[in-house]
């Protein structure tokens, strides 16, 4: 089962993943929310549309940013990510 971490701590866990263009997407209940806090970065992609940031803060180490989710994806295709949020891998270790 796929799992984020961050620093010995899981951020999210699913058997409900979806993979797009090599990351993985988690569904949004299987964040724990206590990590996750809402940016005001936002940035655009042609096929899924406009995404929302979540900065992670984990036993002091914030991380801006650290994942991302498209709230409204604007193409059919991308309608299986929709509200699931996917991590930088440089930022947040990946278990799958």
């Amino acid at each position: 089962m796929p799992k984020a971490v961050l620093n010995d701590v899981v951020l999210a866990s699913s058997d409900r993943c979806q993979q797009v263009e090599g990351n993985y997407y988690f569904p949004p209940d299987a964040l724990n929310s206590d990590y996750f806090t809402p940016s005001t970065t936002h940035t655009h992609c042609p096929w899924k549309g406009q995404a929302s940031y979540y900065t992670v803060t984990v036993n002091g180490t914030e991380i801006k940013d650290a994942a991302w989710y498209y709230p409204a994806t604007t193409t059919e295709r991308a309608k299986v990510i929709e509200g699931y949020v996917a991590f930088y891998k440089t930022k947040v270790k990946i278990e799958a």
